[in-house]
């Protein structure tokens, strides 16, 4: 945790230095609260769970990751987004978000610094609908500090755990889609693949998606959030 957070210290300075030359349009979430919000994890439990038109009717919808949204998927997962997430390992992959506000994790680490500029200036000169938008390393050493205080010890936070904990601060009733860090279903019991689209692991060195999901769970049960792991029909 400390190393963390020293690490992000050093960021805000290269963040001042980054953004001082850029044209700031301003909070992008100022004076706004949405009633419902989605927040949609990658995990296999979402394939084949028809829950699209659901997702699809909530006020403001968060997707993690850049992941796939047509050859199929429609159904399962929607198609509406107002925020998603990239990591710099798959910021150049293709996918049509249109007019969402795209997450870049610029000043979490130094290395991601570079690729997210340079994400940033492509979006700027292709004039394309999506709007970058930089994640404060300041909230982020906050929301580590706030998840590690509750039991939370990982090295790192998932995106998972930190859009989720944005849409509690942006929304009066919040619910979660593909959030099933296990290899069978809870109800049918059938073998699931890591990510709704393909069957690739996750780092482990990183994340413990067992006890985030543990409290992920908790906080379903106590009426905080929703947790959706069935079927939407």
């Amino acid at each position: 945790m400390a190393e963390w957070c020293k690490i992000n210290q050093k960021t805000i300075k290269l963040m001042k230095k980054n953004i001082s030359g850029l044209k700031v349009i301003g909070h992008p979430f100022s004076n706004k609260r949405w009633d419902t919000c989605a927040v949609i994890g990658n995990g296999g439990i979402v394939a084949n769970s028809s829950c699209g038109k659901m997702i699809n009717s909530a006020d403001f919808v968060i997707r993690c990751n850049l992941p796939p949204l047509s050859d199929g998927y429609e159904k399962d997962v929607g198609t509406k987004t107002n925020l998603v997430t990239a990591n710099p390992t798959i910021l150049f992959k293709k996918f049509d978000y249109g007019n969402s506000m795209l997450l870049l994790p610029a000043f979490s680490f130094g290395m991601n610094t570079a690729v997210c500029m340079r994400t940033l200036y492509t979006i700027q000169d292709f004039e394309s609908a999506i709007h970058p938008v930089f994640i404060n390393p300041e909230y982020l050493i906050k929301l580590s500090k706030f998840w590690h205080a509750h039991g939370l010890k990982e090295a790192r936070l998932s995106t998972g755990v930190m859009m989720t904990s944005l849409a509690l601060e942006l929304c009066d009733d919040v619910h979660l889609y593909g959030f099933w860090p296990f290899g069978i279903h809870p109800f049918n019991f059938k073998n699931l693949t890591n990510h709704y689209y393909d069957d690739m692991k996750p780092n482990t060195n990183f994340h413990s998606m067992p006890v985030e999901f543990s409290i992920l769970l908790q906080l379903h049960r106590n009426g905080v959030l929703r947790l959706h792991l069935g079927d939407c029909q």
